[in-house]
Order: C-alpha cells, then structure tokens, then sequence
C-alpha cells in the first residue's frame, strides 16, 4: 500500500515543509522510464477501459489487495481512509484455487485498481503529466534537475523513482555517480518476472457461465489467471458488459516476451478458449506486456551481491579470495573454504573497512 503521493504521505504525517516533489514510474510495456503511465495512472495497479464503454473496465495489473496481520496495524488508518470513500471493499467473490494465510485478508477496488493511485494524487494536488521518458537526473545549485527526450529540463527538492531498477540503472547524470559500485551490483542482482495480460470487453448482456469470479489455472502452460473482472469486484450492469482478464504463466511470458503483441495476444485467446470452450466474443481486448512484473525472490545470485579480492598476508603461498555480504543483523560474514568469522560493524562505521583477524590475516575492504 505504498503507492499514491509519497511527498503528500510525508507533509502530512512527518509535518516537513513543502518541497517540489517529482514522481517517477514505469510505463506499461516497462520499456520506458516515464513520469506516470504512457495514457493513465496506476503503474502495475493499471486499469484499462473499452474505448466503447467507459465504464467497463479491467484490471490489467494487480488484481486485489491482501492486507496481512502485520499491515492490518501499520497501515490501519490508509485502509480506514479508502473503506471510508468506497476505494476499496472485502474481496467476497469466490476465487477458486486462492492460498489464504491465516489473518489475511483482500480487497478490491469497485472502480479498478487504479482508483487507489487517482485517489491519493488528488488528494496531494500533485500535477499528473504523461508520456516523459527520463534520460538523466543531474544535480545543479542543491535541485535535481531531469532531462527528458523532449522538452526542457525541469528542477525539483525531491526526486522519487517507483520504476523497476533495471530502469533506474538506465538513468544518465549525476545520479549514476551516487551509485557505489557495491550498491550497483546488488541492483544488478535484482531479478524479474515477466508476464503477459490479456483484458477481454463484451457487449452489454453477454453471459459468462461459469462458478467463480476468478481462478488461479495450474494445469496450462500458458495461463495462469483468470478473472470475470467485474464480478471479482461485484458489479452487475445490464447496460454495461462484463470484462474478463488473463494473466499468463512466467515461462511463457520469457519464451514470447519479444514477439508482436497480435501474436502473443493470439496464442494467449487460443489457450483460453480451452480452458473456456463457447466463450463469446469480445467486442474489445486489449494486450499488455508486463516486462518487469514481480521481483522474482526464487532467482538469487548466491548469499553476496558484493564481492571484494581481499588483502591476505598469510604464511600459505597462495592468494585467497574471501567473499562478504551484509546481513540484516549489521553484521559482516566472511567466508572461505576453511575460514570463516562474523564481525559485529558498529553503527556509523564508513569505508575504508580493514579487520585483522590474527597476526596471518588482515582484510580490507576500501
């Protein structure tokens, strides 16, 4: 629940002066580093609308909001606030094939996901401005100034990145430059999942028949969700029709995540239609690659994003090289085939890092 205003949420409740705050995030295809979406709010919150009914709409992105024990208490008065305004209701559809842990619970949004993100940028007043694609972030006389493709370049007291860091890394100027070499390749470490969704737009009273409201699918190679959007979010309308969406499954989003978008789009409707045999007709789809979906906590790179040649005055005749990775604990692990110790760093301590183990080993890590 961390989208919105982040310079609204700060004034707010730390009480900081006003500042010129810029948000940035990715567009939809996650190809570009843009300020807002390429034609809406919301980022990976994204809802789509039919170009023939304004009304019907689709949740592209994510599809409902789980509140676990832990945020029920932290976050407690933003989802006070958005039950409050009608953002945000209890997820009652039936949802076949959901894990529930125990305390958690999902809402969703009447008016798609997106609504949330709308919410709190009107709430800041913030000025919403689309189709940016940032190139470089400088700073000049205590102001980040950034440089788009076109247009000139504007200044800000704050400068706030939501994009995916593949994206950030991108970025040219100065920002580069307060990159430690550490801190990048720990970002480089960083991986993604990619995915593919397909939203589908009826006419005004077709008829979906099947017996749940959205259905997590672990049999298909291509599908992994499905979801009769509108009756996720509990809306019947005989004068607007239902909407439906189709998440695909990772691998083969990697496997088609360069081919045309008419062609992906293809072979995600034939696989629905097995899964779903006499589904009507859309009137309206609309295909949307997520190139940066998740951040995918299975892909590691091993337990150290940094790795340093250590100085070693020992007795062997050989140079080792140690390996070293910050923990939660602040604590240093520094490990070898037949040496390892942990160092307790004591807070505000700052490079250049030199231990001495004993009278062999010294290590310094500038």
């Amino acid at each position: 629940m961390n989208h919105g205003s982040p310079c609204s949420r700060l004034r707010a409740e730390q009480r900081l002066p006003p500042h010129s705050c810029a948000l940035f995030e990715k567009g939809p295809q996650g190809d570009q580093i843009v300020s807002g979406l390429l034609s809406d709010h919301g980022g990976r919150m994204a809802t789509a609308r039919s170009p023939c009914n304004p009304q019907s709409t689709v949740d592209l992105g994510a599809q409902y909001i789980t509140r676990t024990p832990h945020y029920a208490k932290k976050h407690q008065s933003f989802y006070d606030e958005l039950l409050a305004h009608g953002i945000l209701k209890p997820l009652t559809s039936p949802i076949e094939g959901m894990i529930m842990k125990e305390g958690d619970c999902n809402f969703v949004a009447p008016q798609g996901l997106s609504s949330i993100v709308k919410h709190y940028l009107k709430e800041s007043g913030a000025e919403v401005s689309f189709r940016h694609r940032v190139t470089q972030i400088n700073l000049r006389n205590d102001k980040w100034e950034v440089s788009k493709e076109t247009g000139s370049p504007e200044r800000f007291d704050i400068v706030v990145l939501t994009m995916p860091v593949p994206q950030i890394l991108q970025l040219r100027g100065d920002i580069a430059n307060l990159i430690s070499e550490c801190q990048r390749q720990q970002l480089e470490s960083v991986r993604y999942s990619s995915r593919y969704a397909l939203g589908l737009f009826y006419e005004a009273g077709t008829k979906i028949d099947v017996p749940w409201a959205g259905q997590y699918i672990t049999s298909n190679p291509c599908t992994r969700f499905i979801s009769i959007d509108n009756r996720k979010r509990n809306i019947e309308s005989s004068e607007v029709g239902p909407s439906l969406v189709v998440h695909t499954t990772v691998p083969f989003a990697v496997t088609y995540l360069e081919h045309s978008t008419e062609d992906v789009q293809e072979l995600i409707y034939q696989q629905l239609e097995s899964i779903l045999p006499g589904l009507p007709q859309p009137v309206v789809t609309k295909c949307q690659k997520w190139r940066y979906s998740q951040v995918d906590l299975k892909k590691k790179t091993g337990e150290s994003s940094c790795r340093y040649n250590l100085k070693l005055d020992t007795l062997h005749s050989h140079l080792a090289i140690y390996k070293y990775s910050f923990k939660r604990n602040n604590s240093l692990r520094v490990s070898s085939c037949d040496f390892c110790k942990i160092i307790n760093l004591k807070d505000g301590l700052k490079p250049p890092y030199v231990f001495k183990f004993n009278a062999l080993i010294e290590i310094d890590l500038s």
